[in-house]
C-alpha cells in the first residue's frame, strides 16, 4: 500500500489520480488532498476518501471546512499548507499535480523530505529543472513523470543511459488548428477562445488546452524532458501524431526506435508513476489496433507554431530564460481567455518578454522566483 499525497485534486489530473486510487484501493491510500479553491469538490472528496490531511488556500473556506468535517481530518491553508502536507512523515509518494507555479515550493519540500515525487506540472521542471534534479540527486529520491509523453519516454528507456539515447521523439496531436489548408496563418488572429478549446484528442483544464492550441504545451515538454531525462535540448525533437496513441519514443544511437502505445488515457500515466516500478491490472485501458486503421505522423509547422522554437532556444541557454518563457506564457493565455489579446499575441507576448529578458545562469530559487515576477509584470505590458 502506497501512501499517496495529491497535491491538486480537484483539478482534470487530479480527479483521474482519484479514479486511479478507486480502481485500486489494495495498492493506493489517499493519504492527503491540496486543492486551490474549489472547496465543495475537495469536501466530497474527503468525506469519500476520509485523507488524514487536506488543504485549500483560502484560509476563510478552510475553517469552512473543518466545520463541516470530524477532528478525525487535519485541515491545513495556503501555500504553508501545501508543504505540510507534501513533507508528512507517513507520506510515500506526492503528486503535484497544481496548475502554474505553486507547485515548486511544495515539490523541493517534499524532496528534501525524503518523499519521491510525481509531477504533472510542467512549470516545475521548466522554471526549476537544474535545482529540483540536483536536489532529488541529493536526497536519493525519484522524480516520476505523469505527463504521458514523458511517462512514455521513461518507460522507452527503460534505465538505459544518456548516452545510448540519439534522440528523445516527443508526440503531438497538433492541435484543433494542424490542418494547415483549413487553418492557414492568415486566420489565426481570427481564433476564439471556444474554438482554441476543442481538443481532438484529450480532455484537460483551461489553461493546458490552450497551451496545446499553440502547441506551448509542447514546447514545455521539450524543456522538462531535457531535465528529467538529463538530455541536452539538441536530441529533444517533436513530431506531429493526430491519433494521439504513440505517447513518445526513443531513438537509440543504434537506430532503434522503442515507442509506447495505448488509447489517450491519462489514468494509464498516473497508475503508472503511483505503482512503479510494479505494473498493477487495470482494465480501464483498452486499444484496439484494427479499429485505430492506421497511425500517421508529420513535421511540426513551426511557422504556424513558432512556440516550439522558442522552447528550443530558451532550453539551450537556460538559466532564467525557461521560467520567463513560461511565466510570459501563462499571462499570455490567461488575457486570451479573457479576451484581452488575439490568439496570436499569446506567442508574441512571450517572444517580446524573452527578448527584453538579462539571463541568470544557473539561478538560485530566490533568482528563479525573481525572473518569474518581472516577467509577469513585463508581458502584463507586452500585451496591453
Amino acid at each position: 500500500m502506497k501512501n499517496v499525497v495529491l497535491l491538486g485534486s480537484t483539478g482534470s489530473i487530479g480527479t483521474s489520480t482519484v479514479k486511479v486510487a478507486e480502481d485500486l484501493p489494495d495498492r493506493i491510500r489517499l493519504l492527503a488532498l491540496g486543492a486551490g479553491n474549489n472547496a465543495k469538490l475537495l469536501l466530497e472528496q474527503t468525506q469519500k476518501h476520509k485523507p488524514a490531511a487536506i488543504s485549500i488556500f483560502d484560509p476563510a473556506k478552510a475553517k469552512e471546512l473543518q466545520k463541516s468535517l470530524n477532528s478525525g481530518t487535519r485541515v491545513c491553508c495556503g501555500e504553508e499548507g501545501l508543504i505540510q502536507l507534501a513533507t508528512l512523515p507517513e507520506a510515500d509518494i506526492v503528486l503535484i499535480a497544481i496548475v502554474g507555479t505553486a507547485g515548486l515550493k511544495p515539490a523541493l519540500a517534499a524532496i528534501r523530505a525524503g518523499k519521491d515525487i510525481a509531477i504533472a506540472s510542467k512549470e516545475i521542471l521548466v522554471m526549476a529543472g537544474e535545482i529540483v534534479m540536483s536536489e532529488a540527486r541529493k536526497h536519493g529520491v525519484r522524480v516520476l513523470a505523469v505527463d504521458s509523453e514523458h511517462s512514455a519516454i521513461f518507460q522507452c528507456l527503460d534505465g538505459k543511459p544518456s548516452n545510448s539515447v540519439r534522440k528523445l521523439l516527443l508526440t503531438a496531436s497538433g492541435g484543433p488548428f494542424r490542418d494547415k489548408t483549413k487553418w492557414p496563418k492568415e486566420k489565426f488572429s481570427g481564433i476564439t477562445v471556444d474554438c482554441a478549446l476543442k481538443h481532438p484528442s484529450w480532455v484537460m483544464g483551461k489553461k493546458i488546452t490552450i497551451d496545446s492550441a499553440t502547441l506551448f504545451n509542447k514546447a514545455l515538454e521539450m524543456i522538462e524532458a531535457r531535465w528529467l531525462f538529463d538530455i541536452e535540448m539538441a536530441r529533444v525533437d517533436v513530431v506531429v501524431h493526430p491519433q494521439s496513441v504513440v505517447h513518445s519514443m526513443v531513438e537509440f544511437v543504434d537506430g532503434s526506435i522503442v515507442a509506447q502505445l495505448s488509447t489517450p488515457d491519462m489514468c494509464l500515466p498516473i497508475q503508472y508513476a503511483l505503482t512503479y516500478p510494479e505494473r498493477a491490472p487495470n482494465g480501464r485501458v483498452q486499444t484496439n489496433f484494427a479499429k485505430l486503421g492506421q497511425l500517421t505522423f508529420e513535421e511540426p509547422d513551426v511557422e504556424r507554431f513558432p512556440a516550439i522554437e522558442l522552447a528550443r532556444r530558451a532550453g539551450e541557454i537556460g538559466g532564467t530564460l525557461p521560467a520567463v518563457l513560461n511565466a510570459a506564457n501563462e499571462v499570455a493565455v490567461e488575457a486570451f481567455v479573457g479576451q484581452k489579446i488575439r490568439f496570436t499575441q499569446i506567442t508574441e507576448t512571450v517572444r517580446n518578454t524573452m527578448d527584453a529578458h538579462k539571463v541568470v545562469s544557473h539561478p538560485s530559487l530566490e533568482q528563479i522566483l525573481e525572473a518569474d515576477a518581472w516577467a509577469r509584470h513585463s508581458a502584463s505590458n507586452f500585451k496591453a
